[in-house]
């Protein structure tokens, strides 16, 4: 039988390219991180696909991604922040694999995300706080709509990517 594939969700900061990119190691599976593979294919980072061609656009190219990636069998996914408000992808992948929600308070993601090296289009203004706030409102309803709701800020690095390894192993 065929391995379920693990989809990682949550907001920008919540780990959900690191944790996965290492459980994935760790299981000997292939990991796919939505937001990179995405910005492979257009030649150009998320902020300027933002920038450039907006929102929408970019969340038809996730969408266009989730259906090219329901093949895969085995695999982690970071699909990007945002990814969960297009109930068709996640009603695709949800056929071949178990949505984690990584959690982290607003607080939390704030700190992480300024040492991040890489920018994030939707927190790009005065306030990211409170961005990161308007959009887990947004959003919690759908986040919580996963197979399995990972408290991040409870367990380290380590721990973290053991659940979600244990996860996998239990499918």
């Amino acid at each position: 039988m065929a391995k379920p594939n693990i989809i990682l969700v949550g907001l920008s900061g919540s780990g959900k390219t690191a944790i996965g990119r290492a459980a994935a190691r760790e299981l000997h599976w292939p990991f796919i991180d939505f937001d990179t593979e995405i910005e492979r294919r257009e030649h150009s980072t998320v902020q300027r696909i933002f920038a450039v061609h907006g929102e929408e656009y970019f969340r038809s190219l996730e969408q266009a991604f989730t259906r090219e990636v329901v093949t895969c069998r085995g695999t982690i996914m970071s699909a990007g922040g945002g990814w969960v408000t297009n109930r068709d992808s996640v009603a695709l992948l949800r056929q071949t694999g178990r949505i984690i929600y990584l959690r982290a308070s607003p607080d939390v993601l704030v700190a992480r995300l300024a040492g991040a090296r890489v920018p994030r289009p939707l927190l790009e203004v005065p306030d990211p706080k409170g961005a990161l706030e308007a959009m887990l409102e947004a959003r919690r309803h759908l986040y919580e709509e996963a197979d399995l709701v990972i408290e991040t800020e409870v367990f380290g690095r380590k721990e973290l990517i053991e659940q979600v390894r244990q996860y996998a192993l239990s499918l």
